[in-house]
Parts: structure tokens; sequence; C-alpha cells
């Protein structure tokens, strides 16, 4: 119940100021994310073995919870509203190949096929948590 009533006030902030709150932080985000991905990977440091593919993870993780809001939110396209889910997977799975292959140029990086699966896994994961959260409080809405 406390649940369902902190998403709505959320949802409802979030639907007033969809820009402020919604497009603007995808915006900043993604943009530090190529950045990230721009810089030489001996420039960053390394605490453990798999530190890259939990690196992946989180980062794409964070863009698909926000690349769904985006188009959850958005008012202006009703087939990108009515379609959020499937247009946020195509566009974290595409994006994280296009970031794959842009490494290849990068000095110090590489292409590999488990970073982008493992891209592929965290923006899934993000995606799937908003839709969740999101037919909870539709939910919520036709129970009560």
């Amino acid at each position: 119940m406390q649940l369902n009533l902190s998403l709505t006030r959320l949802f409802n902030l979030l639907n007033k100021k969809p820009f402020l709150y919604v497009h603007l932080p995808l915006i900043l985000y993604w943009s530090f994310l190529f950045i990230m991905t721009s810089i030489p990977v001996e420039k960053l440091p390394k605490f453990f073995s798999t530190q890259d593919k939990l690196e992946h993870l989180i980062a794409y993780f964070v863009l698909g919870i926000l690349l769904k809001m985006s188009f959850t939110f958005q008012r202006k396209y009703t087939f990108a509203k009515t379609n959020s889910l499937m247009l946020s997977l195509i566009v974290i799975y595409f994006y994280a190949f296009l970031d794959e292959i842009h490494q290849l140029f990068i000095p110090g990086r590489y292409c590999d096929f488990f970073d982008w699966i493992f891209d592929i896994i965290g923006g899934t994961a993000g995606v799937f948590l908003i839709y969740y959260l999101l037919r909870m409080k539709q939910v919520d809405k036709i129970l009560h």
C-alpha cells in the first residue's frame, strides 16, 4: 500500500514535468556514458577482475530505466508511448552494439561480444523494472 502511494506520487511528479525529471536526466546520463566509453581503459581504475562486466551491467541498467521512462512520459508520439517497452529494448540493443563498435576506435579499448551481452542484460533489466512498476501502479488504480 505504502509503495503504491509513493509510486503514484512519483509518477504524478514525473508526468507534470517530464522534461526536467525524465528527459533531461536521460540526455545528461547518455552523454556521460558516451564520454566514459571514449576514455582509454588504462586510465580507469580496476579493483577486481569482473569489474568491466559489472560496469556494463549497471551502466545499461540505468540507461534502460531512463529510456523506458522517457518513452513512457513523453507526450508527443502516441506510438512511442504505447510501444515504450519494445522501443526501449530496440534502442538499448542497437546503442549497445554501436557503443561496442565505437570502442574499436578508442586506444586501449576493444569490441567485446560479452560486454554487449552484459549491456543487453542490464538494459533489459532496467526497462522491465520500470515496466513492472508502471504495471503495479495501473493494477492498484484498477483495484481501488
